[in-house]
C-alpha cells in the first residue's frame, strides 16, 4: 500500500520528508492508526526539525495516555509492518502526489454529500464547487520564493515579458491601464444610481467583441434581452427607442454585417439577484465550455453587491463590510482561476451621491471591496456634464498605473445609443488632475491654505 510506503519514508527518508510532508495532510490517511502515526511524526519533525526514529515513535505512543490497548497494538504492529526500501525519489514524490490528489477528491466529495444531506451547518451547497476545486487543485507546488539575488534572470525576464491585456477603445482608460486589463484581476466601477455603470459595461464587452474577445456579460439585476437591447443600440448604431421600429430584414442585415466584422463572441446571462455567486459562474463557465466551447477571454458581473458569497450566508451575525468584503475576494480568485480580467460595479454611498469629488471612502457598503480590488475608478456627472454629453473618470485605486497622472478626465457619452467615446483634447482642460493624491485630502488642504496665506504675506 502506498500510505505505508509514504509512513515509511517520512520516518527514513530526510529529503522525501523535506519535499513532500508539507503537502500532506492527516486526513488522507483512511486508517485511524496511520492517522496517529502521520500526527506523530509530522508533530516530531516540527518540533526537533529531524526524522525520528522508529524507537522514538515507539516512546511517544507509550507516553500518550489518551490512546487505549487497542489502538496501542495496532500502532506498533504498523510500525513492525514499516519496511523502508530506498525507491527513485522522482518516482516517489509523483505516486504520492497523486495518491494526495485522489485522497482529497474522495474527502471533497464525502464533504459535499453531507452538505447536501445537511449534515454540515456552517456550510451550504454554493460552496460545493469550491470544495471540489480546491480538491482537484492539490499538488506539490515546490516553489517557495523568489530568491533576489540568485534569480536576478527570471526577474530581469518579467520586468520585459509583454503582458496579455484586453484593450479599451478609450485612449485615456488604456493610458491609466497601461493598454488595458491584465487577467487574474478585478476592476471595479464606482458610481451612482443612473450614472452609468450598466453603460459603460455594455459599451466595453460591446467593443471588447468587436476585437475579436469571447465576452461573458454576468447580469443579476437586468433581465438578458434588456442587456442585449444596449449592446444592440451600441453595436447597431440605433438609438435604444428605436429598435423596436426596425423591421426583421434590416435588423437581421445589421447583425450580420456585425457577424462579418469579429471573430469574438458575447454571452449574456441573467441571474436571480442577491441569489447567486461565484460557485454558480464557475459553473456556468464549464458548461459554455462543454456546450458551446466557448472560453471567455473577459467577464463582467453586473453587479458585485447584488451578487451572494460562495463561503458565507447573509445573516444577522454577519455584517455588510465582512459579506461584501468576501464576494469581492471571490470574484478577484475566480478572475484567477479562470486567468481572465473580471469587471464589476458598486454603489456610490449615502455622502456619495452627494459629493461631486467621491473617493474611496464613498464605496458602498464595504471598504473592503477598494482593498481587494486591482482597479477601481469613479463615474462622475453633472448637470454640465450632461449638457456637454460628458462623464468624468476619477481614478481612485490602480495597481497597474500611477494614480496621481491622469487622475481626473472626461469621456463623451451618448445615452441614446448606450456609448462611450473620446473627447477631444480640449475637452480635458481645467479637468486633468495630475496632482498627488493627497492634495485631496485634509493635509492636501491645510497644505494649500498654507500655500495661499505664503502668497498673500510675501
Amino acid at each position: 500500500m502506498i500510505e505505508k510506503t509514504i509512513l515509511a519514508n517520512l520516518i527514513s527518508n530526510e529529503e522525501f520528508v523535506r519535499r513532500a510532508l508539507p503537502f500532506i495532510k492527516k486526513e488522507y490517511f483512511q486508517d485511524v492508526t496511520q492517522q496517529l502515526l502521520f500526527n506523530k511524526i509530522s508533530n516530531y519533525i516540527t518540533k526537533y526539525n529531524t526524522n525520528p526514529t522508529v524507537e522514538i515513535l515507539t516512546i511517544e505512543i507509550d507516553k500518550d495516555e489518551t490512546i487505549g490497548e487497542t489502538h496501542f497494538q495496532q500502532y506498533n504492529e504498523l510500525l513492525d509492518e514499516l519496511k523502508f526500501e530506498k525507491q527513485n525519489i522522482d518516482w516517489l514524490l509523483d505516486s504520492t502526489e497523486e495518491w494526495c490528489k485522489e485522497q482529497a477528491v474522495y474527502n471533497a466529495i464525502m464533504k459535499s454529500i453531507h452538505i447536501i444531506d445537511g449534515k454540515e451547518k456552517q456550510l451550504d451547497k454554493g460552496s460545493i464547487p469550491d470544495i471540489l476545486s480546491e480538491a482537484l487543485g492539490v499538488s506539490f507546488d515546490e516553489h517557495i520564493g523568489h530568491d533576489f539575488l540568485d534569480d536576478y534572470e527570471a526577474r530581469y525576464e518579467f520586468y520585459h515579458k509583454v503582458e496579455n491585456r484586453i484593450p479599451f477603445d478609450i485612449e485615456l482608460l488604456n493610458t491609466i491601464t497601461k493598454g488595458g486589463l491584465p487577467s487574474k484581476t478585478l476592476n471595479v466601477i464606482l458610481a451612482g444610481t443612473g450614472v452609468g455603470k450598466t453603460l459603460a459595461m455594455c459599451h466595453m464587452a460591446a467593443a471588447n467583441m468587436m476585437l475579436g474577445y469571447n465576452v461573458l456579460y454576468i447580469t443579476l439585476e437586468m433581465a438578458e434581452e434588456r442587456i442585449a437591447e444596449r449592446i444592440d443600440a451600441n453595436l447597431l448604431n440605433v438609438p435604444l427607442d428605436h429598435l423596436e421600429g426596425l423591421t426583421k430584414e434590416k435588423f437581421e442585415t445589421k447583425v450580420d454585417g456585425i457577424r462579418k466584422k469579429t471573430v469574438g463572441k458575447l454571452v449574456i446571462k441573467e441571474y436571480p439577484t442577491a441569489l447567486c455567486g461565484v460557485g454558480h459562474f464557475r459553473h456556468l463557465v464549464n458548461e459554455l465550455s462543454l456546450k458551446k466551447n466557448f472560453q471567455p477571454s473577459i467577464i463582467y458581473v453586473d453587479y458585485l453587491n447584488i451578487c451572494a458569497s460562495s463561503r458565507m450566508k447573509m445573516s444577522g451575525s454577519v455584517n455588510s463590510y465582512t459579506y461584501i468584503k468576501a464576494i469581492a475576494e471571490e470574484l478577484r480568485g475566480f478572475a484567477v482561476q479562470k486567468n481572465v480580467p473580471v469587471v464589476t460595479a458598486t454603489q456610490l454611498n449615502r455622502t456619495g451621491y452627494v459629493n461631486s469629488d467621491p473617493g474611496l471612502e464613498d464605496t458602498s457598503e464595504s471598504f473592503g471591496l477598494p482593498a481587494t480590488a486591482d482597479l477601481m475608478f469613479a463615474l462622475i456627472t453633472t448637470d454640465e456634464l450632461e449638457q456637454l454629453d460628458q462623464i468624468e473618470v476619477k481614478q481612485l485605486k490602480n495597481r497597474y498605473y500611477d494614480v496621481s497622472k491622469n487622475r481626473k478626465f472626461v469621456i463623451g457619452v451618448d445615452r441614446t445609443k448606450m456609448r462611450l467615446y473620446d473627447v477631444e483634447q480640449s475637452a480635458q482642460h481645467d479637468i486633468i488632475d495630475d496632482k498627488p493624491v493627497f492634495d485631496n485630502s485634509d493635509f492636501g488642504e491645510a497644505l494649500k491654505n498654507r500655500e495661499r496665506l505664503t502668497r498673500l504675506f510675501t
